[in-house]
């Protein structure tokens, strides 16, 4: 038996494999290597692709910017219709449109369509009536669009007057006037209580709207003054308890032309004007009793004195006092007194040239 020859160290660290160094195996720690640490990190986290495996980036095609589509509550359907089919709402209650916010909503509708649909319903002669969105309507015709979208609602005829109603209401630019037509016809016409009317537009209590509706008692040129903001509302509630009172319709009107401020020529501002607190003391000095002297006989008797103060409080619409003239018992004279109250110097100038004095 042959003895074995004695392995070769250097021929066997040959064969093998060559271990790593410890300088390599930093390296490939460092750089994500497949080291023993390496391997572990390896394992969690997943390898990246190549250059040449990354798909291509999908550019997306360039979209003309459009007008969104008009949005409608769930399971209503939007449809198109022609704007000049569409009848109006026989409860609308503005008899106003301000030309200037019409025309800014025409040229909003050109550049954009319509984005909130008008609200209809379907009548039983088949056609459709507007029940909210009647300025849309006016600036889609003016924009000249052929068809406006539409949601068609299945509501009676209180429902869809609330509705209209609510829907102006919403909008500052509602009148005090047509505002209390609105509240008028849902209590006339549907043959609601004020509580009801007041429930239904969700106004606090009954007084918000008897106040409102009695404005509608007022002389038609003070409602006028009203409806183009002339006069405010406290104005029209002062003149509205005096007109109950004494159902004087040329004092009354008198007395609110008395509340218009005028334009300045020299500054082009707003000036003269009874506030609400100067109204309240001119009607309160109107109407205030007559003071009678107890002695001495008047010159001028009592009811025409009285005539006297009534026919020129309704000439000038202003506070008017006459004491008359009193002999006495001694033989004394006492003269009588005229006094005429005024605001300001602008209401001064109206009573003097109401009396004819021309002043140089």
């Amino acid at each position: 038996m042959k003895d074995k020859k004695p392995a070769n160290p250097f021929l066997k660290k040959a064969s093998g494999v060559k271990p790593p160094t410890r300088s390599a195996i930093k390296s490939q720690q460092k750089h994500g290597g497949l080291g023993r640490v390496g391997r572990g990190l390896d394992s969690l986290i997943a390898p990246s692709a190549s250059a040449s495996d990354t798909p291509p980036a999908v550019v997306p095609p360039v979209v003309p910017l459009v007008p969104a589509a008009p949005s409608a509550p769930a399971g209503e359907r939007v449809l198109q219709v022609p704007p000049w089919e569409i009848e109006r709402s026989p409860w609308q209650p503005r008899t106003e449109f301000s030309r200037e916010a019409l025309e800014d909503l025409v040229e909003s509708i050109r550049q954009n369509g319509i984005i909130q649909p008008l609200t209809c319903r379907r009548r039983k002669d088949g056609k459709l009536e507007l029940i909210c969105g009647e300025r849309r309507q006016r600036a889609a015709t003016e924009a000249g669009l052929k068809l406006v979208p539409v949601v068609v609602r299945d509501v009676d005829d209180t429902t869809a007057a609330v509705m209209t109603l609510t829907e102006n209401l919403q909008r500052d630019d509602l009148n005090p006037i047509d505002e209390a037509v609105g509240y008028r016809t849902l209590k006339e016409d549907f043959n609601l209580t004020y509580e009801e009317v007041a429930e239904r537009v969700g106004k606090k209590g009954r007084s918000t709207i008897a106040n409102a509706v009695g404005l509608l008692d007022l002389p038609e040129e003070v409602q006028g003054l009203i409806r183009q903001r002339a006069i405010s509302v406290g104005h029209a509630k002062v003149l509205q308890g005096l007109y109950a009172r004494y159902g004087n319709v040329v004092e009354t009107c008198e007395l609110a032309k008395a509340c218009v401020p005028v334009l300045d020529a020299r500054t082009g501002k707003l000036v003269g004007g009874l506030t609400v607190r100067e109204l309240e003391r001119r009607v309160a000095k109107l109407h205030a009793p007559v003071v009678e002297r107890k002695s001495g006989t008047p010159d001028i008797p009592e009811s025409y004195s009285r005539s006297i103060v009534e026919e020129l409080r309704r000439m000038l619409g202003c506070a008017v006092r006459l004491t008359s003239g009193m002999t006495h018992a001694n033989g004394k004279h006492t003269k009588g007194v005229l006094e005429i109250d005024f605001v300001n110097n602008d209401d001064l100038d109206r009573v003097l040239a109401m009396l004819g004095v021309k002043m140089g």
